[in-house]
């Protein structure tokens, strides 16, 4: 199943078009993207059941407006240092517990949304982000998967100015500006991927130019290892964020570092997840 927040709404995703899931459900599940995580259960045997034969598909255009699927989480958890190859660009050594930080909700934005530069030194770091479907508390690895709604892309864009600016650096402050979670197009559930353990993920820029290129089964702690890690201290709620670490390739770890600039496009893809596209434009003075 795949599900994507479109002009406020939340949809199906039916072949090349999508279902508006209020209209299908007959007023059973409401039009708010948000509010599915918190009936996540009822909504996917709704789903298996549908008759998609009687719905009217809406097709995507030009003038589509995609938000992030999951627009309003109660928590974004965010994790650094998760690839080998990430930790030994950023000279230091892979960590042995993960690195946890937490990026503000107001920083999230969806596909197609133009990102505003707040400064010149503004990185890229891909994600693969999974959402929590049910409450995790003291949750085990081997029973986290069954606590996932999904997977999505995201991009973790982060100032390293302000990021690294000390004596106490500012993580959650230099990776929160404004559009600076990008997530989407769509939720995937994880039966729809090819392995959910194995998928390729990257960047580049207009498409063209790679920045990033690696495979999630390269992450230090995997998706039920942050589970069980992360829900031993507080409880993950449902349409909570995960943003799960980034592989090689950052700008800020380049020499000389490169950083995004105003007209160009950012486009982010995981196997079998989706492409995440989103311009970057000059902050206005």
């Amino acid at each position: 199943m795949r599900i994507a927040n479109i002009d406020e709404r939340l949809t199906l995703a039916v072949g090349s078009g999508y279902v508006d899931v209020a209209t299908a459900s007959d007023g059973k599940f409401g039009p708010d993207p948000q509010a599915i995580y918190d009936d996540w259960a009822a909504f996917v045997d709704w789903a298996a059941h549908l008759d998609i034969d009687a719905q009217s598909v809406n097709e995507v255009d030009v003038d589509t407006r995609w938000g992030p699927p999951v627009p309003r989480p109660r928590q974004v958890f965010a994790i650094g240092l998760n690839y080998h190859d990430h930790a030994a660009e950023s000279g230091l050594a892979s960590p042995t517990v993960p690195p946890v930080f937490t990026k503000f909700p107001s920083s999230l934005t969806g596909h197609n949304q133009s990102v505003v530069l707040p400064a010149d030194t503004v990185d890229w770091e891909v994600e693969l982000v999974a959402v929590i479907g049910t409450r995790c508390d003291f949750v085990s690895e081997a029973d986290a998967w069954d606590h996932i709604a999904g997977v999505t892309v995201g991009q973790d864009l982060s100032e390293r100015q302000l990021q690294l600016t000390g004596p106490a650096p500012q993580f959650s402050l230099g990776k929160s500006f404004r559009g600076f979670a990008p997530t989407g197009p769509e939720l995937v559930t994880v039966d729809e991927l090819p392995n959910r353990d194995d998928l390729e993920i990257g960047c580049a820029l207009s498409e063209t130019e790679v920045l990033q290129r690696g495979r999630t089964s390269n992450l230090i702690f995997t998706i039920p290892q942050l589970i069980a890690h992360l829900s031993v201290v507080c409880p993950l709620l449902p349409g909570d964020l995960i943003f799960t670490g980034t592989p090689a390739g950052v700008g800020g770890a380049r020499n000389p570092k490169k950083f995004l600039r105003p007209g160009e496009v950012l486009t982010s893809w995981i196997e079998g997840v989706g492409t995440l596209r989103n311009p970057m434009i000059a902050q206005q003075k």
